[in-house]
């Protein structure tokens, strides 16, 4: 062991260790099935109390890297497709020969389930179906995925805060606009290429920020002068990086000191095989510098073109301003749809079950396929 605690950090001792013993789980130090030092030993080598230690190992259990036994210690159960930590893109072919980049089909919403709420939607709402939408969503909609965020995510928002839009790249082109004398923008090197085409179209400055294995480098960040900083802190594609607990504090942290805006793309979180829902920017965000972007293309099916946007309250003015007259660019009827699916549970139950599919599967199946965007 080699764990050293740094009491001059801006970062807590347990997360120090956390972020330790995460890397060297994830780079084979200890493999899977190994045992991770005792909590005796750990306190011996970092001088740090038992407590601290249990609550570093407490998040390494809820994010599916180790698990406890009685009497006897804690085991790794991580494997390198658990994550997606795999950086090689490859090939799925389905059993039909067509193949796949990480797309699994039989990961879509089912259709009967999705048609029966549709007849449930057209038969309860009538000729509303057929109306205008309100310009940034319907009610409904925006209702349930605010309460939806705050039972899943602890991210707490007002509905006005939730823009919905037709996919991320109307969302991203909306992001663009309302920086409009902001011009240099920060990507992760690679990320999905949409991202940055829509950005450069809008005539944004592109600074590339390559990943390594727990997100960007910190002494990229800290000579970074960039107006926005946009990162998929879950399952970034194609490189299936994640960013750990103290990443995510260096972006918050840069954010703040920089004057900057974070842009927090989660197009995969909900996937996770962890049982514990990954931490949020936004959640974690208490200057109100984070914009949260999510789709249901990837929960739902690649043919429904729904994402949506969170802004924090200090751009709610600026963001009215902007595009106060443009209209929704979904329907109004698969607004309504996917909210009923939202109310009435099925769709956290569809998640539910592709996230114990997942896990169940990375069990048996070393091999990681970084999940396709589209």
């Amino acid at each position: 062991m080699n764990y050293r605690i740094d009491p001059g950090r801006n970062v807590p001792a347990y997360y120090q260790l956390y972020d330790m013993l995460r890397k060297d789980i994830i780079h084979d130090v200890y493999s899977y099935g190994m045992k991770l030092p005792s909590k005796r030993a750990l306190v011996a080598e970092t001088g740090i109390s038992t407590i601290t230690i249990e609550h570093a190992l407490e998040m390494l259990i809820d994010e599916g890297y180790i698990e406890a036994k009685q009497r006897s210690g804690y085991y790794v159960i991580y494997r390198r497709s658990d994550f997606g930590e795999n950086t090689n893109p490859a090939e799925e072919k389905s059993v039909t020969g067509t193949t796949h980049y990480g797309r699994h089909a039989d990961e879509d919403m089912p259709l009967d389930l999705i048609s029966k709420t549709m007849r449930k939607v057209i038969l309860d709402q009538g000729d509303r179906i057929l109306e205008k939408s309100p310009n940034y969503g319907c009610d409904e909609i925006r209702e349930e995925i605010r309460r939806y965020l705050a039972r899943s995510r602890g991210i707490q928002v007002k509905r006005e805060q939730i823009i919905i839009g037709s996919g991320t790249e109307y969302l991203y082109s909306l992001i663009a606009g309302m920086f409009r004398e902001k011009t240099r923008f920060a990507i992760e090197d690679p990320s999905y290429g949409k991202i940055g085409m829509v950005y450069h179209t809008c005539g944004k400055e592109l600074l590339p920020l390559p990943l390594e294995s727990g997100g960007i480098p910190t002494r990229l960040l800290r000579n970074l002068e960039a107006d926005l900083l946009h990162v998929t802190p879950f399952h970034s594609y194609p490189s299936g990086v994640t960013a750990n607990i103290s990443k995510k504090m260096e972006y918050l942290d840069w954010a703040v000191k920089k004057n900057a805006w974070l842009v927090e793309d989660n197009y995969d979180s909900e996937l996770t095989v962890s049982r514990k829902s990954e931490e949020s920017l936004f959640a974690m965000d208490a200057h109100g510098c984070v914009i949260y972007m999510n789709t249901f293309s990837k929960t739902i099916s690649p043919a429904m073109r729904v994402g949506y946007m969170i802004l924090p309250e200090t751009l709610l003015d600026v963001f009215h301003r902007q595009y106060g007259q443009y209209s929704c660019t979904v329907p109004i009827f698969e607004q309504l749809v996917i909210a009923e699916l939202i109310h009435s549970g099925n769709f956290e139950r569809h998640i539910n079950r592709v996230r114990r599919k997942r896990r169940k599967s990375n069990a048996i199946d070393d091999t990681a396929v970084p999940r396709n965007r589209s």
